[in-house]
């Protein structure tokens, strides 16, 4: 478990691939643009609630409650239904990588999504809604498997941790814009104009992927087993045998499920169960502490696990057990702390909660093979977000309707469980990693 870690195969360490810099910023761009379209639906919620609800809108006297309930179960299926589409897709979208242009399938992705989130502005009935929120899911399954494969091929396994961090800053950066622009853009033209507004740069974005190259002779890799075959049914079975993948794929399993509840779920709370201010005024608020929390927490655990890795094989894991778990006491602070002190708690909790990003996704790149990479982003996609924010928003509005300090305990209980299971997958990481660096031999010994 401890003492350098250093690159097995060479010994040496490898310079990032021609190009790294560009594509690396181009996807960046693309992610953020993904999350700031998530949570412009997060951010207009109580908006939509009120125009297909109306009779439950924002209501919270003790007649009105069965009917709120209801209806927060029914906003919170919209973030559902992206999600069911996302997750069922991305495994479709993941063995396609490995046989077409993968930057060809990322610009036909985002192409897809762009459109169909300015169609969820135009969406006359809450049915229509849910369908044009289903095509965004299906057009974000093109690009989130491929991106972080193609960052990989780029960049070498010493520097993938920070590198990773980089890419997934875009979710914080991204998530604070939807909420920010959704408030401000809502207030003075409505919940529909804010999904107009990511569309013309969301096609730019897409647009540009076509004039981009594979990283250097990285396609033909990434398409090939050890014995010069297209990677099979064994080769994908064989991902779920990797100790290190399964416990960090549960671990962000749960921790999908408390943050996709949590974020999609805070405006209402901060709005509605505590009075932190207007929609607007909470918006701007929560999105300013997702910006400046999120990016400093990123980088820095992409940072830090990179650092801890010279001296403790397991260190991905413990830095993003770590930060789960403080996460979870400062959300139990804010819970029974009066505005506007709570804040400095909401932004502590968000800043150890983000801790993980990075390390944890570097883990799924570290201890799987570049042939089946694709895929493995692809399952673990499925996996947590059908364990986690397919479900929790439906599940905790249901329960927010009728007590909000019980769906943020369900919330830090999960968030509890997912420290666990990433303290647990420390044990095995080092053997997992030089299992891929050490590459055919190694396994074929197995």
């Amino acid at each position: 478990m401890t003492g350098p870690v250093l690159n097995h195969a060479s010994g040496k360490a490898k310079s990032p691939a021609p190009g790294a810099r560009l594509s690396l910023a181009l996807l960046l761009a693309i992610n953020m643009f993904n999350y700031i379209d998530r949570y412009i639906l997060a951010a207009v919620e109580p908006e939509i609630r009120k125009h297909f609800f109306p009779s439950a809108g924002g209501a919270s006297v003790a007649s009105a409650k069965e009917e709120l309930t209801s209806a927060m179960a029914k906003t919170g299926s919209l973030a559902t239904a992206f999600l069911l589409s996302y997750m069922i897709a991305a495994p479709i979208f993941g063995w396609l990588a490995g046989r077409m242009s993968r930057w060809v399938l990322v610009g036909i992705s985002v192409g897809i999504w762009s459109l169909a989130s300015g169609a969820s502005g135009l969406a006359q009935t809450f049915t229509l809604l849910v369908l044009t929120r289903c095509f965004v899911g299906i057009g974000e399954a093109g690009y989130g498997p491929v991106a972080p494969t193609i960052i990989s091929d780029l960049y070498p396994i010493e520097r993938r941790g920070a590198v990773l961090s980089w890419f997934y800053m875009a979710i914080p950066v991204g998530s604070a814009i939807g909420f920010a622009m959704g408030g401000l853009v809502s207030t003075h033209w409505g919940w529909r104009a804010p999904f107009f507004w990511v569309v013309p740069p969301g096609l730019l974005l897409a647009a540009a992927c076509f004039f981009m190259k594979e990283p250097g002779g990285n396609q033909k890799r990434e398409t090939r087993n050890q014995k010069g075959k297209k990677p099979g049914l064994r080769d994908y079975l064989a991902i779920m045998k990797i100790p290190s993948y399964l416990l960090d794929t549960a671990g962000m399993a749960a921790m999908t499920f408390a943050i996709g509840g949590f974020s999609f779920w805070m405006p209402a709370y901060l709005h509605d169960a505590r009075n932190a201010g207007d929609l607007a005024k909470v918006n701007t608020y929560f999105g300013g502490i997702m910006v400046v929390a999120g990016i400093t927490a990123t980088l820095l655990g992409g940072w830090l696990g990179d650092y801890m890795r010279r001296y403790t094989s397991g260190a991905y894991f413990i830095v993003s057990a770590g930060g789960i778990l403080i996460s979870t006491l400062f959300i139990m602070l804010m819970m029974h702390t009066p505005f506007p002190l709570a804040w400095v708690w909401v932004f502590l909790a968000i800043f150890f909660l983000f801790i993980n990003t990075g390390p944890s996704n570097t883990i799924l790149a570290n201890v799987t093979r570049p042939e089946v990479r694709a895929n493995a982003f692809a399952l673990n996609i499925l996996i947590i977000h059908a364990l986690g924010d397919a479900i929790s928003p439906p599940l905790l509005g249901a329960i927010a309707g009728k007590s909000w300090n019980n769906a943020l305990y369900v919330v830090c209980g999960v968030m509890a469980l997912a420290s666990a299971l990433w303290f647990w997958g420390a044990v095995y990481l080092k053997r997992d990693t030089e299992r891929v660096e050490e590459g055919p031999s190694a396994n074929e010994r197995e």
